[in-house]
């Protein structure tokens, strides 16, 4: 893919950034003059300073946080944007677990991240191209991408190098760390079918992730070869959304022996749900989370949970992301499948199940 879109036969230029050299000729004045202006520093006139500031205006000019003056130097800094509420960062573990990874790899090359929290993802290319106009990051980490996904398009327009936790529908001039999806889904399937289970559903994630694509067809592939019936709800990843989804599992006309959850908060939730019922985990339904946590383990039952490595996936892809910043280089890592944790809360389908 191109770094740029086409208009009428011809390649589109990238754009580039503002410099204080611009500026000052844009001005008719020197660098220091501009420098001295723009940093709100005594050593120029008002009538200079006006004529600076309007012809930064002009030209469209941002300060640059890492190299005010005249270089151009790195900021020695990466950027993350991530679309999700602070409370949920908070609760689903894996975030923090990402963070350290990120934090880890950068912490070693002594560069830093700027974390940055928004509501919507169109608020996201906002970011990247302020970041990218004040040169306040060299370049980006992206994670929960969705099947189309407007990011990638305007990371290649404005030319910032970008490193991807998990997958890609369009992975081209990006480096990307994803996991096994569909040999972690195929452990969890194989693992129930042995169990005796033969109806299966799954509470996933926001339908609308890339990522949530993948264990679609991972999941649809493996019942389909273990001849198991298999139904699926989506949620937005919260306890509340999770308790929702059980509830309507548990109340159908064919109540599922086994619910796979896409995260460890909802599989933990719904041990509530089944509780007031008037039900039982493991011997009326069995409980399997994608991902493992301190949380799986301590709840009564303990959770069976695949055992992920977010903080290993992310730290692989700061080092991607460096890698293309150093000399071009792009990656693309699958790490291996998840470790299935059997706990308390799946056991053998008694043949009296119903």
């Amino acid at each position: 893919m191109a770094a740029a879109g086409k208009d009428d036969g011809a390649e589109a230029a990238a754009p580039t950034r503002v410099t204080i050299r611009q500026v000052a000729i844009h001005a008719g004045v020197s660098e220091a003059a501009v420098s001295y202006a723009l940093n709100g520093r005594p050593g120029v006139s008002e009538q200079t300073r006006a004529r600076v500031l309007a012809a930064a205006r002009d030209l469209g000019w941002a300060p640059n946080i890492a190299a005010r003056s005249l270089g151009t130097a790195r900021a020695n800094a990466v950027g993350l944007v991530l679309v999700r509420p602070p409370r949920q960062m908070v609760i689903d573990s894996w975030f923090t677990q990402m963070l350290s990874g990120v934090e880890a790899e950068l912490n070693r090359r002594q560069i830093a991240l700027v974390l940055h929290l928004v509501d919507d993802i169109d608020d996201t290319v906002d970011v990247y191209r302020k970041w990218w106009a004040g040169r306040h990051v060299d370049g980006v980490i992206l994670t929960d991408l969705r099947k189309t996904d407007p990011r990638l398009t305007a990371l290649l327009e404005i030319g910032l190098p970008a490193a991807i936790i998990g997958g890609s529908p369009d992975p081209a001039g990006f480096s990307t760390v994803d996991a096994d999806v569909a040999g972690t889904a195929g452990a969890i399937v194989g693992y129930l079918r042995a169990l005796g289970h033969r109806t299966v559903a799954r509470v996933a994630g926001t339908e609308e992730l890339f990522h949530t694509h993948q264990r679609d067809l991972a999941y649809t592939a493996a019942v389909e070869r273990a001849g198991l019936r298999y139904s699926v709800l989506y949620t937005n990843y919260s306890a509340v959304d999770g308790m929702r989804a059980m509830r309507e599992l548990m109340t159908g006309a064919e109540p599922p022996t086994a619910v796979v959850f896409d995260n460890d908060v909802m599989a933990a939730a719904s041990l509530k749900v089944v509780h007031e019922m008037g039900l039982s985990v493991p011997d009326d339904v069995s409980i399997v989370a994608w991902d493992d946590s301190d949380l799986c383990q301590i709840t009564m039952p303990s959770i069976t949970a695949v055992e992920q490595t977010p903080a290993r996936q992310s730290e692989l892809a700061a080092q991607a992301l460096l890698a293309t910043l150093d000399g071009g280089e792009v990656r693309h890592v699958t790490l291996p499948p998840g470790t299935l944790n059997p706990r308390e809360s799946t056991r053998p389908l008694r043949s009296a199940r119903r």
